[in-house]
């Protein structure tokens, strides 16, 4: 039997996102490796795990609660991306991409966290 999350668009979506921000970062500086990088794989990795977890819970309350988190992580991908950009590490057109997937997804789980309600 799946697992109830492995048939949530947003799941598939937040899967996509993280590796897209991977194929990103993978190209910063090698003395970003346990920072700025990290940091931002790590959100951009939570947002798909924060998916799964909430999809779990026993209350469609407390999967909001985890869906809602999901979006504050897809927020830390995008800040940590202006971030990146203030340091060269991204040109304007990726940061511009790396915004608008996390806008995109956002907004995806949002819409889904509404039906919830």
């Amino acid at each position: 039997m799946p697992f109830r999350f492995e048939g949530l668009e947003i799941w598939h979506r937040a899967r996509e996102f993280s590796a897209r921000i991977h194929e990103v970062t993978v190209k910063f500086p090698r003395q970003e490796m346990y920072a700025l990088t990290d940091q931002i794989n790590r959100a951009s990795d939570a947002v798909a795990l924060l998916i799964a977890e909430g999809s779990g819970l026993q209350t469609d309350a407390l999967f909001n609660h985890r869906l809602g988190l999901a979006v504050g992580e897809t927020f830390e991908v995008v800040a940590g991306s202006f971030l990146a950009l203030d340091r060269k590490y991204l040109t304007p057109e990726t940061q511009k991409e790396m915004y608008e997937w996390g806008d995109a997804l956002a907004r995806k789980i949002n819409a889904f966290r509404n039906t919830l309600r």
